[in-house]
């Protein structure tokens, strides 16, 4: 649901700028008290469309870049301390106990005993309570 939030307001934000852009394509124009029209320059709106851009491109930062690299780096220091016996989840639902860590990754023993190694990347968090039973 925050992805859909954050694409809502990254196109909300993306046509506001086609608008800011397409608006500096055209010259201003202005009526004179004698009914005259004159064009004036436009290049402080070109000013407007940059400062537009910048703020964009700092939301952008702060609403999906910072975020994702804030988590990655939780993940690595979650993966960093892991240590021998701790219990793991892996993504693809794999429960298991480590056994060995090897430099790229770790050997597990699962519930029924066999041994599969995984890599680093693969193990999504520990372990937090024994999985349920299954009747």
């Amino acid at each position: 649901m925050r992805r859909t939030k954050i694409l809502g307001l990254g196109i909300i934000a993306a046509l506001l700028a086609l608008m800011v852009s397409v608006s500096s394509c055209y010259p201003a124009t202005t009526t004179n008290a004698d009914g005259t029209t004159s064009t004036t320059s436009s290049s402080t709106s070109i000013y407007y469309m940059l400062g537009f851009i910048v703020i964009l491109f700092g939301l952008m930062y702060f609403f999906t870049i910072r975020p994702q690299r804030k988590k990655q780096q939780e993940a690595q220091k979650m993966l960093q301390a892991l240590q021998k016996g701790d219990k793991v989840i892996t993504n693809a639902g794999i429960y298991g106990q480590i056994e060995n860590i090897y430099d790229d990754s770790f050997l597990l023993r699962t519930d029924s005993g066999s041994t599969i190694r995984v890599a680093k990347w693969a193990v999504v968090g520990k372990q937090q309570d024994e999985p349920a039973a299954h009747v």
